[in-house]
């Protein structure tokens, strides 16, 4: 029977559920045909957004296959939790004509010269070729009424999360652009995403975290994640040569954002991956999985959820947690926001200053008016 694991991952600052599993091409082809899963090449896994709706669609077509589903890192919430359906559209699409799907090919050359990522590509495609079905059931040329009927049809009507709506504004929007349609009397505006605080463990939460991990591997996995501040995507795809024990840094090398970066290496760190290297002996990257190739964010983020049920700690934590959890600290302990940016890799220190928003420092430096009655 094969097995599927389901675990919380944040991307793109929104929660997601990651897909994991034994590679084989069979499951991966039938992965591919469920409705709103993607693939991030930063993380190495297939997702999807976090809903309740979307877990039960997950589950019940695994379920189908009679494949075993490892759901116990996700809350999987009873039919009766539910008190708000999702709608479903019963409007059915054309095939794309020749014109389109000829147009497509060439929109998706064009964005790869620009460079766009894999999956920014895929992504605007499979948006564009339902604006264009959705554009050829209507009969009508690219306006904006059409977007905002398509908008509403397959996007809003349907329950689609914020994030995936503004995928497809942006979508459509360089379509137009690829087209040299007039943009700015469209007047197409994404709608802002919720704005939460992280997730944040205390130093005495990582520690407890790492003390709970007895296996070598695993436990350097974590702690490189940690002490340098990395995206899941940044330590699993970490060279051995990517760690200067001289100069006791670590190169981040083609980012977020195809930038590279530096970031601290600790001490303490670097005595775990001497031993860590002595026993397991990598040859290319740091951490490798089964026949020598990239271990799996998925089975990264396993390592975390069996560490995670050994400790009392009821936050929900994922491995972006940790990166959290060390801007955090640093903050607390003094450190400019300005060199946090830098560690980080942010290109705007806008998105560092959440950091100031949880740090328990900060806010206890704020005298309470109530304490002056």
């Amino acid at each position: 029977m094969r097995r599927i694991i389901l675990t919380p991952l944040q991307h793109n600052n929104t929660m997601q559920i990651a897909i994991g599993f034994k590679f084989d091409v069979e499951t991966k082809e039938y992965i591919k045909t469920i409705e709103g899963v993607k693939w991030t090449s930063t993380y190495k896994t297939f997702y999807i957004a976090d809903s309740h709706h979307n877990l039960h669609r997950l589950f019940k077509a695994f379920r189908e296959k009679n494949w075993f589903v490892d759901y116990s890192a996700v809350k999987l919430p009873s039919q009766k939790s539910e008190t708000i359906k999702p709608l479903k559209t019963n409007i059915k699409l054309p095939e794309l004509d020749d014109d389109q799907a000829h147009s497509l090919k060439k929109f998706k050359r064009w964005m790869q010269q620009k460079r766009l990522s894999h999956n920014t590509v895929n992504t605007y495609i499979e948006v564009c070729s339902f604006f264009l079905r959705y554009s050829k059931l209507k009969q009508q040329p690219i306006s904006k009424k059409l977007v905002e009927q398509f908008n509403f049809d397959f996007i809003v009507k349907p329950q689609k999360s914020i994030s995936y709506q503004n995928q497809c504004i942006n979508g459509i929007k360089k379509y137009m652009e690829f087209e040299s349609l007039p943009i700015e009397n469209f007047n197409i505006e994404r709608p802002k995403k919720p704005k939460c605080l992280p997730e944040v463990l205390s130093s005495v939460e990582v520690k407890s975290i790492l003390d709970n991990t007895i296996n070598l591997k695993h436990k350097t996995i974590l702690s490189l994640i940690y002490s340098g501040g990395l995206r899941v995507g940044e330590a699993l795809n970490m060279k051995i040569n990517d760690i200067d024990s001289k100069r006791m840094l670590i190169h981040i090398k083609a980012a977020k954002g195809k930038k590279d970066r530096y970031t601290l290496l600790s001490e303490n760190l670097l005595d775990l991956l001497r031993l860590y290297y002595k026993t397991y002996k990598p040859k290319d990257y740091l951490f490798e999985g089964q026949n020598g190739k990239l271990y799996s964010a998925s089975s990264a983020q396993v390592i975390l959820k069996n560490a995670i049920n050994k400790t009392q700690i009821k936050k929900r934590v994922t491995l972006h947690t940790l990166r959290h959890s060390f801007a955090t600290h640093l903050l607390e302990n003094g450190t400019d926001i300005r060199y946090i940016q830098n560690l980080l890799g942010h290109s705007s220190p806008k998105t560092t200053m959440i950091y100031t928003h949880v740090s328990e420092t900060s806010i206890r430096n704020i005298k309470n008016p109530f304490d002056s009655l």
